[in-house]
């Protein structure tokens, strides 16, 4: 069997046969001729490279990375070389209980990754000086536009009356920081301002500022009186600060910044071409119900026992919609674990001794250069100098640097900068020294190279002033003094991974998340040093395999979904739809059409839509489903007549959020066209329509792509994701850039993401996928979804109501169970999510897209067996829904309002339940002999938002 299709795929052939036959149909065509509607049907096979087996795949991948030229990059701007500890990158990135996972919803089984993310918290809070922070964000630059936002929506009402929009911005801020912001600011209506922070005039109509620390160019600047002057006017202080460098330096907390972010890529992160990586974001307690992203907080649970939860959920999309404070759903989850645990590892002195070698390096660095006759013009630094030339050329440098396989940052003809990272040692300094001796021609080099790296580490140390060097301690909470040596750190990480529920264990059947099997072949590559290793700014020849591999996903993506171009830049599926939306935005100012901005949203669509819109700029107009759970084709007209002359967009979801392929799709997508307007596909649910139909086929202009749900990217515990974007032919010209690198469109939107192409190095997963499946296992992928999905349904309908199908009875690849039935008698839907728990399932999604449902989406990687198991499952629960209902047993104290059951609570010797221990904890034969025990009982969400705290706590708490 070296078929990877029969590997990805769960059901046997005989399995096939057997569901085909209790869903009552002879063939999958027949299944998928009664489920997508034939006028959307392609007519054709796709076009893609025949499958690859898993070998020669990994054969054909190696060749690729091999491509690329593995020099050492001194270039920094935001990215640098790092050690990743091999106890965190076999047990954690390399391991698929932790990579499997989903975003801890469902904190019971999720209390693992929770306390990793809460020390990832603890950390950032302690290093920045701040009082609380998020769990990671999508990279620097969007966590800088995410401050920019949070100073605009939180300035004072006498600033709101003013009509303040201006925000400042330090030029030293890193360039690809600046084009996010741009992108950003223009439909917000904030006016951008772009300066020297010495000689800019602060004035009332300012509502926020942004400096870097260090910065781009690496001087450690002072920015007390800009501060200072800011504080006068009521003026919110963002930072941009390299959280390696807070090991040593004043944390901008202790200057008066309101806001702190940045990237946690030098905590043990590879470059990867620019990611993915764990951005942060901290702020003032002030802040707490502004913050974007998700917040880790501690709460109890029924036991009244310590537990974790994801404070603040009101702040949710789902829930705020069009009113949310930010279009942020997945982040960084992955890599904030490993960043944490980096923090954990090394602990404060470790950190601090990490910071002071690589100051020590760059002053030994800068010292050999001015005795080489170079001109080091940064007075204060902690890892980056600024090198001018003088009458040495450039060009010698540049051709002395490849010889020696070493990067550089060249600014222009005379200048360039050298940042120093983790990696280094007194041999590279010297590396160093030697290009710039050979390249002056300088007679005793050698002496003088030695002489200057004679000597420890220590003295050069006191060259950061007084008032910026750090004095205050951090990270004294115990949980970063007590893992330092590998067998200590090995067993936390696991305790840690033996908590959560992952693919590991069992189905988690998330409906619209498409928990597809993330294969080991479509991952080992990030482990590789040549794609690990390479810097984002590197010269296009040092990144060949990157750019071969990018140019076939591009096609093999534009083949899929029937697009003419594809821009691999947004790094998450929020940031997919802002960037379509910003790109139909452009279209209409392109053709004098600035006045259409209603954005048209189905009631049912995914909470990220109407948040992304406004941020685009765009009015949000809900359109209503009818009582199908399908969009209402005359209301949708009724709009569409009302805002004819200004709308911008449509924006849906195929199939649709209830699960089902609309017969109406045409007809909708040709009334927004009548009328000037794009329609936008979320690519969500992409996973039912790959082979069989395409966006483009229905009628879209514009879709992004979800590959951490449909291309097989692990989703983390909530991120990484990548969110690319496919485009029709007139929207082409629009897509984003980047000001470093030459990309995009002839008339390019600025950039969406940091780094060019966003997360390259998770995109190999994605070309995997497609790689090894080819266009026959693609498709044979979806109609297995398709199956699956239904025969689930035609299981469950026998105990439960399905909410929505087709006009033939049939779902796509999810569908939706309605509970809402049982709540008259007791019993809520958040009951049976707990419940599952008992039998090893992680809940479908729970509420969404109609409250009181269970949104079920099994994938084609389930086998047969396993969905046996979860109807088995469901419909012994519907046994214990029906007792409760019944009266049969109480109403308060039953298996379902106590669920989930932990191993504490059923060892208790004072067991006083009214049902036995094994109905609790053993309910079906198959959960004795594969037992997941939940780590705590249920959370008490109330309290933990009445009582919020994000941090780990102090060692003071510990002492008696």
């Amino acid at each position: 069997m070296n078929n990877f299709s029969d590997r990805h795929n769960g059901p046997k052939q005989s399995d096939v046969d057997q569901m085909l036959s209790e869903i009552g149909v002879k063939s999958v065509n027949d299944l998928i001729n009664q489920t997508i509607p034939s006028s959307i049907r392609l007519d054709k096979d796709l076009d893609l490279p025949n499958a690859l087996s898993e070998s020669r795949f990994l054969e054909h991948m190696h060749a690729l990375a091999k491509k690329n030229k593995n020099y050492r990059s001194y270039i920094g701007m935001g990215y640098f070389n790092t050690i990743l500890p091999s106890v965190i990158q076999r047990n954690i990135l390399e391991n698929p209980g932790w990579y499997t996972s989903y975003t801890p919803y469902q904190s019971e089984i999720s209390q693992g990754r929770l306390e990793a993310l809460l020390n990832f918290q603890t950390m950032i809070c302690d290093l920045t000086g701040m009082e609380i922070a998020n769990s990671s964000l999508l990279d620097e630059g969007t966590a800088a536009a995410e401050s920019m936002c949070m100073l605009l929506n939180t300035m004072s009402r006498a600033k709101k009356k003013t009509g303040s929009n201006k925000f400042f911005v330090s030029e030293l801020c890193y360039p690809q920081t600046i084009d996010v912001l741009k992108t950003r600011a223009e439909p917000l209506g904030i006016d951008l301002i772009i300066g020297d922070y010495k000689t800019v005039e602060l004035t009332e109509e300012f509502f926020g500022i942004l400096v870097q620390f260090p910065g781009k160019y690496g001087e450690v600047l002072n920015y007390s009186d800009i501060i200072s002057n800011a504080k006068k006017l009521d003026i919110g202080v963002a930072v941009a600060a390299d959280l390696l460098s807070l090991s040593i330096l004043t944390p901008p907390g202790e200057w008066g910044a309101d806001v702190v972010i940045g990237t946690s890529q030098r905590f043990g992160i590879p470059m990867g071409y620019g990611g993915p990586h764990a951005a942060y974001f901290a702020t003032k307690e002030k802040y707490k119900r502004n913050i974007p992203g998700r917040i880790i907080g501690v709460t109890k649970d029924a036991d009244g026992n310590r537990s974790l939860r994801m404070a603040l959920q009101t702040r949710e999309q789902h829930i705020k919609r069009e009113k949310a404070t930010s279009n942020i759903c997945t982040a960084q989850v992955l890599l904030a674990v490993m960043s944490s645990m980096y923090g954990v590892y090394h602990g404060p002195k470790g950190l601090k001794d990490i910071g002071k070698k690589i100051h020590s390096l760059t002053s030994k660095l800068s010292e050999g250069l001015i005795q080489l006759g170079y001109h080091q013009l940064n007075k204060t630094y902690f890892d980056t100098i600024l090198v001018k030339v003088g009458n040495v050329s450039m060009e010698n440098i540049n051709t002395y640097a490849e010889d020696a396989k070493i990067n550089f940052n060249y600014i222009d003809e005379k200048t360039l900068s050298i940042s120093v990272d983790e990696k280094d040692d007194l041999s590279n300094i010297n590396d160093i020294l030697e290009v710039f001796a050979k390249s002056c021609n300088h007679s005793d080099s050698r002496n003088l190279i030695e002489e200057v790296l004679a000597g420890n580490y220590d003295e050069a140390y006191n060259k950061i002033p007084e008032n910026l060097y750090r004095k205050s301690e951090y990270l004294q909470e115990e949980i970063f003094n007590k893992y330092h040596s590998e067998t200590e750190m090995m067993r936390y990480i696991k305790r840690l991974e033996n908590k959560d529920l992952s693919l590991t264990h069992s189905m988690i059947s998330l409906g619209s998340c498409t928990m597809k099997l993330n294969a080991a072949s479509e991952l080992l590559p990030l482990s590789w040093t040549e794609l690990g290793n390479i810097h984002p700014f590197v010269p296009s020849h040092q990144a060949r395999g990157y750019h071969i591999m990018f140019h076939e996903l591009e096609e093999m993506l534009c083949e899929i979904t029937g697009f003419d171009a594809m821009s691999l830049q947004p790094n998450s599926g929020a940031q997919g739809e802002y960037a379509g939306l910003m790109v139909i935005r452009e279209y209409h100012k392109s053709r004098g059409d600035i006045h259409r901005n209603i954005c048209l949203i189905p009631s049912s669509a995914h909470g990220t839509n109407p948040a992304s819109a406004v941020l685009a700029g765009m009015k949000v107009v809900v359109t209503p489903c009818d009582k199908n759970g399908n969009i209402d084709v005359e209301a949708l007209k009724e709009k569409v007549l009302e805002h004819s002359e200004n709308i911008s967009c449509l924006m849906i979801t195929y199939p649709s959020t209830h699960g089902v392929f609309e017969e109406s799709v045409m007809e909708i997508t040709n009334i927004i066209h009548e009328n000037g307007g794009q329609v936008y596909m979320d690519g969500a649910n992409m996973n039912a329509q790959v082979g069989l139909t395409n966006p483009a086929k229905i009628g879209a202009d514009v879709c992004h792509l979800n590959l951490h749900k449909t291309f097989a990217i692990p989703h983390g515990g909530g991120g990484p994701g990548m969110g690319p974007i496919g485009v029709a032919e007139h929207l082409q010209e629009f897509l984003p850039s980047n000001p470093i690198v030459n990309m995009g469109g002839e008339n390019a939107i600025h950039s969406i993401s940091s780094a060019p192409w966003g997360s390259s190095l998770v995109l190999t997963i994605s070309y995997a996928y497609i790689k090894m499946l080819g266009a026959e296992g693609m498709k044979k992928a979806t109609e297995i979804a398709i199956l699956n999905a239904n025969y689930l349904k035609v299981k469950l309908e026998k105990d439960y109501s399905i909410l929505y199908t087709s006009e033939s009875g049939r779902v796509a690849h999810e569908m939706i169970v309605d509970f809402r039935e049982y709540k008259s008698g007791g019993v809520e839907v958040s009951d049976i999510a707990k419940r599952l728990m008992d039998y090893g399932f992680h809940a479908p999604t729970v509420s969404f897209p109609v409250v009181g449902t269970l949104m079920i989406e099994p994938t084609e990687s389930e086998s047969l067996s396993e969905l046996d198991r979860f109807i088995e499952t469901m419909s012994s629960i519907k046994q214990e829904i029906n007792e409760v209902v019944d009266g049969k047993v109480d109403a308060i104290d039953n298996v379902l309002k106590n669920a989930p059951h932990t191993m504490q609570s059923v060892i208790n010797s004072d067991w006083t339940k009214p049902y036995s221990r094994e109905k609790a904890v053993f309910p079906l034969d198959f959960v004795k002999r594969n037992k997941f025990w939940p780590s705590v009982r249920r959370v008490d969400d109330a309290f933990g938002d009445r009582n919020l705290q994000c941090t780990c706590a102090p060692v003071s708490d510990y002492v008696e």
